[in-house]
């Protein structure tokens, strides 16, 4: 009996040799397989990222042009700012000489064209 005990422990060890075989086949087939889908996951999502970083540096420039724009602005508004102002300073200064050459002619009297010429006159040249 120890014959055939040893010849079914043999034909056991090479069953359990076979079936540990096909296991490790298994295993490695599914790891290659896992990190053939993982490189393939990652080559699509480097695309991706490229596609993404065009996007985003068309979006930084048009950003920059943009800002560009907005300061373009902001000059051209601050220069029309100090015309507006240095504008009404002399429409003021205007002002106040028409008003004080107003103030110098208050009591004059005219009744015709001859009369009246020389007051006119006098404010014309008041308000230059």
């Amino acid at each position: 009996m120890s014959a055939l005990h040893l010849a079914g422990g043999a034909v056991i060890w090479k069953i359990a040799a076979v079936a540990l075989t096909i296991l490790l086949l298994v295993v490695i087939t599914g790891a290659g397989t896992g990190w053939w889908l993982a490189a393939a996951a990652r080559d699509r999502a480097l695309a991706s990222l490229v596609v993404e970083q065009g996007a985003s540096a068309a979006l930084r420039a048009s950003i920059g042009v943009q800002n560009e724009a907005v300061q373009s602005m902001h000059r051209l508004t601050v220069a029309a700012d100090e015309r507006g102002r240095a504008a009404q300073a002399l429409a003021a200064a205007k002002g106040r000489r028409y008003d004080a050459a107003q103030a110098k002619l208050a009591g004059a009297r005219a009744t015709t064209c001859d009369e009246a010429m020389p007051y006119v006159n006098q404010l014309l040249k008041d308000v230059k």
